[in-house]
């Protein structure tokens, strides 16, 4: 399941004493009511063993505030198939959490859109992967899934919840960008953000899917040409490359980058995992991101935060002087820094040279 950014996280910096917690993604559960054809959890209806109970959901979100103030993604599977849900929602806000969810709006409801907001969600994402019902129902799996997305969305507005739309890309949906990016528009969503295809659970099986470095390059420059074209925040996610296309781009046309002129965009890094972001699953295993199955600990064994402060995989990762390949000598790996979840599936090593990057830093061209 993609996730709702609400908030810019600030530029963590270059060394392992810069960790601070922007943004946490927590798969509340593994069941969910689709199929999708990419998904990182390879998620079914379950019941999945092993799951946090309510308790032990709240015992987290207190440990998580004892290493900041993070925005806190209730993600899946889906997680409006859990019961407490909303419980642990309003936990969070009571604990001055910013809590949004990742759902994929076919179980929105008047009813449970109008628990959102009063258990103090405030925003959800809806994964919209198709410009037409065809496209978007083939890809997540089930019939409906299109109309039930639209229709999740419709109760959202009704009870005045912001939404926004998440676009995973793919060699087949390449082409229907734009008019996503239109339909989101019309929609009245506050943001659209894009992921690049990451080949981990079911996206494995689409590894002939998986847009080359070319075409990956060219997506984003056309995404950083919408940045003045639109009302809409966008973000590219697991696109690294992007800030560095940014920065490129900017200096072409002789801007300072700065948060007056890119927004958010100019104070964030390209990969987060274990930097800025985390991600715990529905066992509790905390990993840098969704996408990179490296366990750096488990909150049913050990407090979020000392796992989050001492995690050895995530004080490697902090330290981009440890990159590896091009990755190393690169002048962007700042802001860049690399898909270490790519590089992981390409490699077995988390540290290793992006595979999908078509630059060649100065010092190596």
């Amino acid at each position: 399941m993609n996730h709702p950014h609400t908030k810019g996280h600030g530029h963590p910096g270059n060394n392992a004493s810069h960790d601070t917690l922007r943004l946490v993604a927590w798969e509340t559960t593994r069941s969910c009511n689709l199929s999708c054809v990419h998904c990182r959890a390879a998620a079914d209806n379950g019941p999945y063993e092993g799951e946090l109970d309510t308790q032990a959901a709240f015992t987290l979100l207190d440990q998580i505030t004892k290493v900041g103030n993070p925005i806190i993604i209730l993600t899946g599977g889906e997680p409006l198939m859990r019961p407490d849900i909303f419980e642990i929602a309003t936990y969070g806000t009571q604990k001055g959490l910013r809590m949004v969810m990742a759902v994929n709006g076919t179980l929105v409801t008047r009813d449970n859109a109008q628990k959102m907001v009063d258990s103090g969600i405030k925003r959800i994402s809806v994964s919209l992967d198709g410009a037409d019902k065809t496209f978007h129902d083939q890809f997540r799996g089930v019939d409906g899934a299109f109309d039930g997305a639209m229709e999740g969305i419709g109760h959202a507005k009704a009870v005045g919840l912001e939404f926004q739309i998440n676009t995973t890309i793919t060699k087949a949906n390449l082409d229907q960008i734009p008019k996503i990016l239109e339909t989101a528009e019309n929609m009245g969503a506050v943001a659209h953000h894009i992921f690049l295809l990451v080949p981990t659970g079911r996206g494995k099986y689409m590894l002939d899917q998986e847009i080359t470095a070319k075409e990956y390059e060219k997506t984003l420059n056309w995404f950083y040409d919408q940045r003045e074209k639109t009302s809409l925040q966008l973000k590219a996610t697991c696109a690294p490359h992007y800030y560095r296309i940014l920065r490129q781009r900017a200096k072409e046309e002789g801007k300072k980058i700065s948060f007056d002129t890119h927004g958010l965009d100019a104070v964030t890094r390209g990969c987060l995992g274990g930097i800025g972001f985390c991600f715990i699953s529905h066992t509790g295993v905390v990993q840098p991101c969704g996408y990179l199955h490296t366990d750096c600990g488990n909150v049913t064994k050990q407090p979020f935060d000392e796992i989050w402060k001492n995690s050895e995989k995530f004080l490697t990762l902090r330290n981009y002087d440890l990159l590896d390949g091009k990755c190393g000598p690169c002048e962007y790996k700042k802001v860049c820094g690399g898909c270490r979840a790519r590089a992981f599936e390409a490699t077995g090593d988390f540290m290793a040279e992006e595979p999908l990057c078509t630059y060649v830093p100065h010092s190596m061209g």
